[in-house]
């Protein structure tokens, strides 16, 4: 009959000194501290694997900083609660620490950082895919399988380095955007304590910003008379026209839907992402800032709307595609039927370039607030304080005004040359006066 053990006290723990020879007292069901001559002491249990071997586990040092008499006898319970399910506890403790080390992949945790951020609502649909996709492509082979505790600034940039060779400067300053989110992530979730990738700034070439072309705004007279001449498809020629008149975004003019028009309020909205179109890449764009963009609309522009709509307001899209009606047009009319105009869209004017043109005429005329015309280009307030305060500031009656101002300054600009700060201060007309003249 085996002698009856008395279990283990925390003062008998902490008055065991060491030995010549090492040795053991024992708590109970296995478990035991283990005393070496150096003094060290480690608890360890012994037991019998379900296969009937034995085999002994080690749970750590005892002390202070280590582990504590009540903690120890919680692992031997959790030990025999597996072995009563035929498992065993060294086997499930490797498994434990191999699957601790696969979640802190360079892929794991850039999959639970793309989660988060899906979850949070910050991307659309579409530009999640598009952020995955790309550091599957790039990053993900050399770095994905790296615990990123292991990662180091060198490491990072190796993949760059790689993207940067193939002349794809766009993608390598993306991706390095990138790392640095999902390196932060890891920062500050505990996995790491110093994020390697804010050492990465300045190690890749950039390419250097190539701003639109646009025309000078004394060439506006001769930009309408071609527009108005154009032969080609009738379409298109309003899609100059309102693209010169609205100054929206390309995407935006293209995927353009009926519904989204008001007419009898001269309101275009446009909702932060529309429905998708089946077989049409990019179909669920709608405002770029991923926000509801309202767009009034003057006189004119509603009058090119009601000849449009003539044309193909039975459906859906307000510009479809020449060829399918299913189908908006191709994101290359705008500019093909400027060249046709015999314009060089890379050095002249392209399509994005009406909106430069619009913005400079409503800077320069000195009638509207900044905010108006930032609001009406849909633009991004840059100054997270700032954007709380105006986020729902449309402005809305002031950029009727503006509208109509642009309308009837592009109509003047038929007829003459003149500077849009001219044109606000028509003869006689004194500062408070002036809007009347967009009305």
């Amino acid at each position: 009959m085996a002698r009856p053990i008395t279990p283990l006290s925390d003062s008998k723990c902490e008055a065991a000194k060491p030995r010549e020879k090492a040795y053991k007292l024992a708590d109970g069901q296995g478990l035991y501290l283990f005393v070496r001559p150096n003094g060290s002491k480690v608890w360890r249990m012994k037991y019998t694997r379900p296969n009937g071997s034995e085999n002994t586990l080690t749970f750590g040092e005892y002390g202070r900083q280590g582990i504590s008499l009540a903690k120890a006898r919680e692992k031997r319970r959790k030990a025999r609660d597996l072995l009563a399910q035929g498992i065993d506890p060294a086997e499930q403790a490797k498994r434990e620490e191999a699957q601790a080390k696969n979640a802190t992949t360079f892929e794991a945790v850039t999959r639970e950082w793309h989660a988060a951020q899906v979850k949070r609502g910050k991307w659309s649909a579409g530009h999640a895919e598009r952020i995955l996709r790309e550091m599957e492509g790039d990053l993900f082979p050399a770095l994905g399988k790296r615990p990123v505790e292991q990662l180091k600034t060198r490491d990072l940039l190796a993949p760059l380095l790689e993207v940067e060779a193939r002349d794809a400067l766009d993608m390598a300053a993306r991706l390095r955007q990138r790392l640095c989110a999902v390196m932060r992530y890891a920062t500050q979730t505990g996995i790491i304590d110093y994020n390697p990738a804010q050492d990465l700034s300045g190690a890749i070439s950039t390419r250097k910003t190539v701003h639109r072309p646009a025309l000078p705004l004394e060439r506006l007279g001769e930009l309408l008379e071609r527009i108005d001449g154009y032969s080609g498809r009738t379409l298109t020629k309003y899609a100059l026209q309102l693209t010169l008149q609205v100054f929206v975004r390309s995407s935006e003019l293209r995927m353009a839907r009926w519904p989204e028009f008001d007419f009898d309020r001269a309101l275009w909205i446009i909702p932060p992402e529309r429905e998708a179109l089946p077989g049409v890449r990019h179909s669920t764009r709608g405002s770029k800032m991923r926000d509801e963009h309202l767009v009034p609309l003057s006189p004119q522009v509603l009058a090119i709307l009601r000849q449009v709509h003539e044309l193909t307001g039975k459906g859906l899209l307000v510009f479809p595609h020449d060829a399918y009606a299913s189908k908006p047009m191709s994101e290359n009319t705008i500019n093909g039927a400027l060249r046709r105009l015999g314009y060089d869209t890379k050095t002249e004017v392209c399509g994005h370039g009406f909106r430069t043109m619009a913005c400079s005429a409503l800077v320069e005329s000195g009638l509207w607030s900044k905010d108006a015309v930032e609001r009406q280009m849909s633009h991004k307030e840059r100054n997270g304080v700032r954007a709380a305060y105006i986020h729902r500031a449309e402005h809305i009656e002031e950029r009727r005004l503006m509208v109509n101002w642009w309308s009837n300054y592009l109509d003047e600009s038929r007829h003459r040359a003149i500077t849009p700060f001219e044109y606000a201060r028509p003869s006689g007309s004194n500062v408070t006066e002036l809007r009347r003249v967009a009305e």
